[in-house]
């Protein structure tokens, strides 16, 4: 007989992996250090492993999603809220490690997500400038909010504050071009994002960085995933509005600012964006609608390796 396949949930905390096999139900309980992943992947090689998820918990999940996929293991790093929600609809209402452990297995089980490729070193640190860049503008704007109504005894430090974010986020922006065009594959892929109108440094990294799918999916696998395809909101006889929403919402961010301007500057965004609102769409819908077409564009241009004047049809 076939052995029966294993499914693993992992848990993961700053210091402790909690682990549950299924269906046989097994606990392990280890420390997220670097010798009990080790024994994690040992332990877990001698099972007929189908599948094991971990949710993304900030960066946490990554030493040991690398570990077992370095060891040949199927990996899946899913978004927690679709796991919480998973929970939520079989009665898992308690909530312990051992008990999310146990509910990521079966979610491993009973949705099977499709294990995709880690990113290697340098995509993790391009990644993680591009994060820092993120929080440095969202200090910049709580900074800037509190000196426009900051008693006069504080405005000076505030200010000072605001001084010094810039200049860092000058640092950081160098840092980014600096990681981009060091590397040979990313330089040839940004010269190719960054041919389009509209698109500058800053998506072109975040895309390298955050969508490593960008040029091997369909453009509607890749609208979705990013969180720009419009979702059906239909029951019975009635037919909602379609929405957007969940997604990567660290790429949805710069693509919005890029189709923006595109919208001025990108002939065939701009026309597109026109001809949405003189048929009647609400300027919000035809951003997104323009979003899709823009990101559907620079997926063809990755796929193909072809440049905007030869892609601007796609």
């Amino acid at each position: 007989m076939a052995a029966t396949p294993i499914y693993v949930g992992i848990d993961v905390a700053k210091d402790r992996l909690d682990v549950v096999l299924r269906p046989t139900g097994e606990y392990l309980e280890l420390e997220n250090n670097d010798r009990d992943i080790r024994k994690l992947v040992q332990r877990l090689r001698k099972e007929n492993l189908d599948l094991v998820v971990l949710e993304a918990t900030g960066g946490l999940e990554q030493p040991a999603a690398a570990a077992l996929a370095l060891a040949g293991l199927p990996v899946a790093i899913v978004n927690p809220r679709q796991v919480r929600d998973f929970a939520k609809a079989v009665g898992r209402l308690a909530k312990t490690d051992r008990i999310d452990a146990a509910v990521l297995a079966h979610f491993a089980e009973a949705v099977h997500p499709e294990p995709r490729p880690l990113a290697d070193e340098q995509a993790r640190e391009l990644s993680a400038i591009v994060l820092r860049r993120r929080q440095i503008l969202a200090m910049i704007t709580a900074e800037s909010n509190r000196s426009n109504t900051a008693a006069k005894a504080v405005k000076k430090r505030i200010d000072a504050h605001l001084l010094w974010l810039r200049k860092e986020l000058g640092r950081v922006n160098a840092e980014l071009t600096q990681a981009v065009r060091e590397s040979p594959i990313w330089r040839e892929k940004d010269d190719l994002l960054q041919s389009v109108p509209g698109v500058g440094p800053v998506l072109s990294a975040t895309l390298l960085a955050e969508l490593p799918e960008l040029g091997s999916l369909d453009r509607r696998s890749l609208a979705a995933l990013v969180g720009v395809a419009p979702l059906n909101r239909d029951s019975g006889t009635l037919r909602g509005i379609r929405t957007t929403w969940g997604g990567r919402s660290g790429v949805r961010v710069p693509l919005y600012m890029a189709t923006v301007c595109a919208t001025r500057h990108n002939p065939v965004i701009r026309e597109f964006y026109e001809r949405l609102v003189n048929a009647g769409k609400p300027k919000k819908v035809a951003i997104t609608a323009c979003m899709r077409k823009l990101l559907g564009i620079l997926n063809a241009m990755i796929r193909h390796g072809t440049p905007w004047r030869l892609s601007k049809t796609a």
